[in-house]
């Protein structure tokens, strides 16, 4: 029973970091939140800070990788034969986590937003493309995991340029997305 108590307050204490530093970085640039700044808003000692998170780009990291995994209903996708649709809801989660990010995060933030969105969609795309093509190598599958997050980071980096919904962005690159990939 004491260990359920830990949990939610372990879980309550890290939800009042995360929106405080969410808070904070609508309204300055990364680089000028300080953990005094954190600690403040969310009302905890820096030593409970420093329990949880690192530092402030460990608390970063954790943030974004929060926000994606909102986005990204991995169960569902992982139900799903690899293809069109597939890419489609990989795509669609992450041009959602964009254009939620675009509001609050500030220059700075780029690479690691780019680096957890591919982390994460090639994580996702592994055991799908394992199911497809058992018979392949795992570093074959890794690789081409690697090079399909990339090619969904990309578009939704050109999607943010763009007037249109994410399906409609990505259904006409399906095809060139898709290609080959039976090889």
């Amino acid at each position: 029973m004491t260990e359920e108590k830990t949990d939610l307050r372990i879980l309550r204490t890290r939800r009042l970091i995360m929106d405080a530093f969410i808070s904070l970085s609508e309204k300055k640039e990364f680089n000028d939140i300080r953990i005094t700044d954190i600690t403040e808003e969310a009302m905890v000692n820096r030593a409970t800070f420093y329990y949880h998170y690192n530092d402030k780009y460990d608390l970063l990291e954790k943030v974004l990788s929060e926000v994606l995994l909102f986005n990204l209903d991995t169960n569902a996708i992982h139900q799903m034969a690899w293809g069109n649709q597939v890419v489609i809801e990989l795509f669609t989660a992450v041009a959602n986590f964009q254009n939620t990010l675009s509001s609050r995060c500030h220059r700075g933030y780029e690479e690691t937003i780019a680096r957890i969105i591919r982390e994460h969609v090639a994580s996702i795309l592994y055991p799908l493309l394992h199911k497809e093509n058992p018979a392949k190598e795992e570093a074959l599958l890794r690789h081409m995991a690697a090079i399909l997050s990339w090619t969904i980071y990309g578009a939704s980096m050109e999607w943010k340029k763009s007037n249109v919904s994410p399906e409609a962005f990505i259904r006409p690159l399906l095809p060139f997305i898709l290609h080959r990939l039976d090889t």
